[in-house]
């Protein structure tokens, strides 16, 4: 591969592993990723690399450059760039123990994430303010609704789509509604002004254990953001699972464990709460089936749907044990 020819290593084999490549060379063992875009992406990743380190966070794959000095290598088809090779596992989110051990290496990664100041790192612009997001996703609820109406044959999953349609819009109304309560347009804007980072990809896939040592690997989808966004996501995608199925009282001890490293303030708080209050399951579905019309069965889409639907009652009970853990937070 002449892409490998770039390094300072001669490489004696290749492994497939995972989504990249595991090279065995004479200085040890790398990883190899292949991308088809995303130079920024890269080089976004490489610098903030760089200043984890000189805060002290090391628990990340360290940037290899090439022979000479670049970052990563462009082919006509493709962007590649290495890094150290994490010898691990991923972790498999079955304890709440291990979810702790996660929550925080995720709080200590934002605690070194903050006031990155360096002109080098660029988002082409582009900045997901929450409220605005979440307003167009609720925009598309009706789009949903037009083209369930507009069907003449509606199948079963059509059907059971459209019933539930007013109770996770008016949902994510309230979430919406609370975003704009706690003043995240303010809170966003003062994470813009000091460059405070979000991995933005936060999940077993990206968290690997070595050992004792935790690490949070694959950095090329970070974005400016208000932190705890990323907690807030880590405890929505949790609650799905099996060993947890929102219940708030593991939630409650994520959100005490993240918060004895980094406190979380009561706006923070009040923005997790509307962040797993949206119906993002819901709306992303809907988005699959209507808008990019994804080819899956009928089957599979009735599965999915009805997973997301089998739990509105203990989300409903879960929202109303988070607004009485704040309400007591607050009064602490």
């Amino acid at each position: 591969m002449d892409v490998i020819k770039k390094y300072d290593f001669q490489v004696y084999d290749i492994f497939k592993a995972r989504s990249a490549y595991k090279l065995i060379t004479s200085k040890g063992d790398f990883c190899l990723k292949k991308m088809k875009h995303g130079e920024r992406k890269i080089l976004n990743g490489s610098i903030l690399n760089y200043y984890l380190r000189e805060k002290g966070f090391t628990n990340t794959a360290y940037y290899i450059k090439t022979k000479n000095g670049m970052t990563y290598i462009k082919t006509k088809k493709f962007l590649f760039y290495v890094t150290t090779w994490i010898d691990g596992n991923e972790c498999i989110m079955d304890s709440i123990e291990e979810v702790i051990n996660c929550t925080n290496l995720l709080a200590k990664f934002h605690l070194a994430a903050r006031n990155i100041e360096n002109k080098k790192l660029k988002f082409n612009g582009k900045f997901y303010n929450s409220v605005i997001l979440l307003n167009n996703y609720i925009n598309d609820f009706s789009k949903y609704d037009v083209i369930i109406c507009e069907m003449k044959l509606k199948s079963q999953f059509d059907k059971i789509y459209q019933q539930n349609l007013d109770y996770y819009r008016n949902r994510g109304l309230k979430a919406l509604d609370l975003l704009k309560k706690v003043g995240y347009s303010k809170l966003f804007e003062e994470a813009k002004k000091n460059k405070t980072i979000c991995h933005n990809s936060f999940y077993y896939q990206n968290i690997m254990k070595e050992g004792v040592k935790y690490y949070i690997i694959d950095l090329d989808s970070i974005m400016i953001d208000v932190q705890v966004v990323d907690l807030a996501k880590f405890i929505r995608r949790l609650m799905y699972k099996k060993e947890f199925e929102w219940d708030f009282n593991y939630a409650k001890s994520i959100l005490e464990s993240y918060s004895s490293i980094k406190k979380i303030s009561i706006d923070e708080m009040n923005l997790i709460l509307a962040y797993i209050t949206f119906p993002h399951k819901f709306w992303k579905i809907g988005k699959k089936r209507y808008l990019k019309k994804k080819t899956f069965s009928e089957g599979k889409f009735n599965h999915k749907l009805y997973r997301i639907i089998k739990y509105k009652d203990k989300e409903e009970k879960f929202i109303e044990d988070f607004v009485n853990f704040i309400n007591d937070y607050n009064k602490g």
